[in-house]
Order: C-alpha cells, then structure tokens, then sequence
C-alpha cells in the first residue's frame, strides 16, 4: 500500500512540474505571425520581421546536428558572450534541414545588433529576415528524422495540390524544451514565393 502512494505522489508531482513547464512555454517569447489562410493539413501565416542568432553545421539531419547546434546558440544566451551577458530564450528553435543544417534563435525585441553582446564563438552570426509568408504543418510528440521527413513530403504534396510556388528550402521549428513531456509542438515550414491572397 506505501509503494502504491508513493507511485501515485510521485505521478502527481510530475504532472504538476508538466503543467508549470507548459506555462512557462506559453510565456516565452515567440517569433510573431499572423494566419491568413488555413487548410486540412497546413496553414499559411505572415511573419513578422525578426533577428537571429545562427550557426551554421556541416552535418545532415536532425538528429546529427540538433544536439551541437542547440549547445553552441544556447551557450551564448547562457552568458558565453563578451558581457557575461544572460539573453531569455525565445521559442521556437528554428532549423534548416537539407544536406547541411543551420539552426537559430530568435533573439528578444529589446535587443538590437547594436546593444546585443558578441559572442565568444566566432561561428555565431547574426542576421535580419524579413517579413515572408510560408507554410506550416504541424506534428505533435517527439521529432525525429523520420517524422520531419514524413511531414515535409505531406506538406509538399499539399502545396503542389494547392499549386503554391515555394523555395525548396524547409526548416523545422521546435517549440518545447526537451524535459516537457506534454503538448509538444512541431512544425515544418517552407516560404512561399509570389503568394496572393
């Protein structure tokens, strides 16, 4: 009977640290957009112009390249920056995938390329998008190669369907932390070219 409480406390006190996580994922800043148009299986938004931090890897696939990437951009809003600086975490973590990956951070509004601190590792960069219009399908759970393969063919046989014109380059967009457990949010997007509404 004392193990069965102990399992049943031990369950709740998870639960409740999955539902503070959740919170806190909703609070984080998130890269700004506005839905235009939705479908069966994807949506079209309209992004907000952002800046980003970035690094580039020579590795293909989620699986080889998300754990370093994270490490490196993660590091320096951590405080691996000449001012020592902490920079809060945006959401979600944006990931080129192709034969080579690149992944990004948003970096927060109050921040600028003149009041943003240097990084210590040279093969962090900066750099603006503007505002685009792309396509984004959504999957719940844990990503993996397989699924971000899955959903980006779903998502291109939807475009050609729709005959929508989009640059053959995808990303996948993470919106959790890796110890929430509940409500994981995943998306592939690709911008769309000449859009009209």
């Amino acid at each position: 009977m004392k193990i069965v409480i102990v399992i049943i406390s031990i369950l709740v006190l998870i639960a409740i640290a999955q539902i503070y996580i959740s919170r806190s994922t909703q609070q984080t800043e998130q890269h700004t957009y506005k839905v235009i148009k939705k479908f069966d299986k994807f949506e079209i938004r309209k992004y907000d112009p952002a800046l980003f931090s970035s690094v580039k890897l020579n590795k293909k696939g989620y699986k080889e390249s998300s754990t370093e990437g994270f490490g490196i951009l993660a590091g320096y809003i951590f405080g691996d920056n000449e001012a020592n600086e902490k920079i809060a975490m945006t959401s979600p973590v944006v990931m080129e995938v192709g034969d080579t990956s690149k992944m990004m951070f948003m970096v927060p509004k109050n921040y600028n390329l003149k009041n943003l601190p240097n990084p210590r590792n040279p093969k962090i960069v900066f750099e603006k998008q503007e505002e685009k219009i792309i396509a984004a399908i959504r999957f719940d759970g844990w990503a993996d190669d397989e699924k971000i393969e899955k959903y980006k063919s779903v998502l291109m046989n939807e475009l050609v369907k729709e005959k929508l014109n989009y640059i053959n380059k995808f990303s996948f967009l993470g919106y959790n932390p890796p110890f929430e457990v509940m409500n994981r949010r995943n998306e592939i997007v690709v911008e769309l070219i000449n859009y009209h509404q």
